[in-house]
C-alpha cells in the first residue's frame, strides 16, 4: 500500500485557507441564505438618496427610516399584484449608500496596491455589479419579515459606527445583520455588512486572495467579469441556491 504524499507548508496553508473560506460560506447557508432570508441587509439601505441625507441624522435613525419606507413600497406592490422594479431600486436607492471603493479595497486587501489605477477601477466596477445582482435577488425574495434596530452605541462626534439589526422570520431563528458605516462628506456610507456573524468583505477577501495567487490581478478581474456575465442569464427567483450563486461560484473558482 502506497504511503500518502506529504504536503509542504505552502500546500497545507492553502488547504487551511480554503477550508476556512468553505466554513464561512456554510455558515451563510445555515442562516437560510446569504442575503435573501436576511433581506433586511438590502431593505435597510433602500429608498434613500445619499446626497439627500440630513447632516444631523444619526445612522441608526437613517437606517430605520429607510427600512420603513421601502417595506411600505414592497407591501404596496405586493397588494397591487405587481412586481417591484428591484434593479431600479438597487441602482438608484441602495448603491448610493455604499462605499464601493473602500469595500473593494478591503476585500482585495494587500493585493490592492499591486493593481494599477485601471485595474483598481475595473475591480470596483465588477464588484459593484456583483453586489447589484446579489441585492436584487434578495430584494425580490421579500416576504414580510420584521426588522428591528438595536440601540446605537455611538460616542459623541464619532464618524465610524456599527448599526445593529435583527430580522425576525416566521418559523426560523432571528437573523442578525450589522452594518459598518462611516461618515464622510457625502454622509453615512456602508463599507461592510455582517450577516449572522459573518462579514461580507472578509468572506470575499479569502476568495479574492486565492484567485490573485492563481492568476494575478487580471485573473481576479476576469473572474468577476465572467461571474457577472453568467449571473445575467440566471433568473432572480426565490430559490436560495440562486441567491447564493455569486458567493458559491467565487468559492468554487478559488478551489480550482
Amino acid at each position: 500500500m502506497c504511503a500518502p504524499p506529504r504536503l509542504g507548508a505552502s500546500a497545507l496553508s492553502e488547504i487551511v485557507q480554503t477550508e476556512r473560506c468553505r466554513g464561512r460560506i456554510l455558515r451563510f447557508m445555515h442562516a437560510s441564505s446569504f442575503l435573501a432570508a436576511g433581506v433586511g441587509a438590502c431593505i435597510g439601505l433602500a429608498a434613500w438618496n445619499a446626497a439627500a441625507q440630513p447632516v444631523a441624522t444619526p445612522p441608526d435613525v437613517l437606517m430605520s427610516a429607510v427600512t420603513a419606507e421601502v417595506i411600505a413600497i414592497l407591501k404596496r406592490d405586493l397588494a397591487a399584484g405587481r412586481a417591484t422594479d428591484v434593479v431600479q431600486v438597487v441602482e438608484s436607492r441602495i448603491l448610493p449608500l455604499f462605499d464601493f471603493e473602500r469595500m473593494t479595497r478591503m476585500a482585495v486587501a494587500r493585493n490592492w496596491r499591486l493593481a494599477s489605477p485601471e485595474q483598481q477601477a475595473a475591480l470596483v466596477a465588477q464588484f459593484r455589479t456583483l453586489l447589484v445582482r446579489t441585492y436584487s435577488s434578495a430584494l425580490s425574495g421579500y416576504r414580510d419579515e420584521e426588522i428591528e434596530y438595536k440601540p446605537l452605541r455611538m460616542a459623541p462626534g464619532a464618524t465610524d459606527v456599527l448599526v445593529r439589526s435583527a430580522v425576525r422570520r416566521r418559523g426560523a431563528e432571528t437573523l442578525t445583520i450589522d452594518y459598518d458605516m462611516e461618515k464622510g462628506e457625502a454622509g453615512w456610507k456602508v463599507y461592510d455588512v455582517t450577516i449572522a456573524g459573518v462579514s461580507l468583505v472578509i468572506t470575499y477577501r479569502e476568495t479574492f486572495a486565492a484567485t490573485v495567487r492563481a492568476g494575478g490581478i487580471d485573473g481576479l478581474v476576469k473572474l468577476l467579469s465572467d461571474r457577472n456575465r453568467a449571473n445575467e442569464s440566471r433568473p432572480q427567483g426565490a430559490d436560495p441556491q440562486t441567491r447564493l450563486a455569486p458567493l458559491l461560484m467565487l468559492y468554487a473558482s478559488a478551489r480550482r
